[in-house]
């Protein structure tokens, strides 16, 4: 049986005959090509939205040299990514800004340094224009497997580990990890807390590894066993918490690393009898609002844009596909943290 659907799709030359043009001149503008008049450019632009013409993928391939396609490489298990809601308001981010550019998001799972020949053969295949990449690690290669594949890439926080800062090193969003940390600890200490404890996150990423910085910044002589490290799960801010109560004097106020840590912190804290935030308060990090919002009590927490970040990679690619208009290299951004208040301290 013939496919009726296909007999009556529009065709380019059906549009080029609409806009009274060429089909070659259809097809440069319909491609993204260069070369075309503006009055024939939205001539033919104005034929393909009166015809519902849907332009052939693979043709358009041949023109732009482009697939259409940005791989979005995440270094975690995919348990922890679906656990975990800061990386389903990254790729949120990500997701609805490709959508704007007409873009596809192709997503890569590395789970451990066996994926890394898989991912460098993808890369470096033509499936994709560019990549992003997040949640890195200092001692995962994955940031040299990109930058080796030759396809433009972003990074999702700052990069760590060797060859990080080198020449023609990749561009990266990042929130200002440190000073979100030492606003969060500076108002600890307004509120006349002394015994101030740091769940720290693992130190193998430099987001967790700036916060704890930034704490010390802000009390560069408190007792090194006030800090306690996780792995940015509710379970080891649990533990985490748990261990400094276990030690002998607790802590009056706990500054966790990210809001997943500062809620297994809180349940242990009622679980042991403190009330939060009369005998400990307690303040996170990425206002997280389905975590924030749903402890008990709210949680006061330093705010960074993860939504926002993920569209800003993908802009920041975009620049070095040079689908903005503009020839300049894209340049690494830090953006700002705000601490929001709430019951918890």
């Amino acid at each position: 049986m013939p496919d009726r659907s296909r007999e009556t799709r529009p065709t380019l030359e059906a549009v080029a005959a609409r806009a009274g043009v060429s089909r070659a001149t259809a097809s440069r503008v319909v491609n993204g090509g260069a070369g075309v008049r503006a009055p024939l450019a939205d001539r033919v632009r104005e034929a393909v939205a009166e015809l519902g013409y849907v332009p052939n993928l693979a043709a358009r391939s041949l023109v732009t040299r482009r697939s259409g396609a940005v791989a979005v490489i995440i270094a975690e298990p995919e348990f922890r990514v679906f656990s975990d809601p800061f990386f389903e308001r990254q790729l949120r981010g990500i997701s609805r800004e490709l959508t704007v550019h007409d873009s596809q998001l192709v997503l890569l799972w590395v789970e451990g340094q066996d994926d890394h020949e898989r991912i460098a053969r993808y890369l470096g295949g033509g499936h994709v224009d560019g990549a992003l990449a997040f949640s890195l690690h200092d001692h995962d290669d994955l940031p040299s497997v990109v930058r080796g594949s030759g396809v433009p890439a972003v990074f999702g926080g700052r990069p760590g580990g060797p060859g990080a800062g080198s020449q023609g090193a990749v561009p990266f969003v990042d929130c200002d990890n440190r000073g979100g940390a030492r606003v969060a600890v500076r108002h600890l200490v307004a509120l006349g807390r002394s015994r101030i404890a740091h769940i720290a996150g693992p130190s193998d990423q430099t987001s967790a590894r700036d916060r704890l910085d930034g704490y010390r910044d802000v009390l560069p002589t408190a007792d090194p066993s006030l800090t306690v490290h996780g792995d940015f799960t509710a379970a080891s801010g649990a533990r985490a918490m748990a261990g400094l109560l276990d030690r002998g004097a607790a802590p009056d106020a706990v500054f966790a690393s990210n809001d997943l840590m500062a809620s297994g912190a809180l349940t242990v804290l009622r679980e042991r009898g403190l009330r939060v935030p009369e005998d400990v308060a307690l303040v996170g990090f990425d206002d997280m609002t389905p975590v924030a919002e749903a402890t008990d009590p709210p949680l006061t927490t330093v705010r960074q844009d993860i939504e926002g970040n993920g569209r800003l990679m993908v802009r920041l690619l975009m620049r070095a596909l040079g689908d903005d208009g503009g020839d300049a290299a894209p340049a690494s951004v830090i953006t700002p943290t705000t601490l929001v208040h709430r019951a918890s301290a």
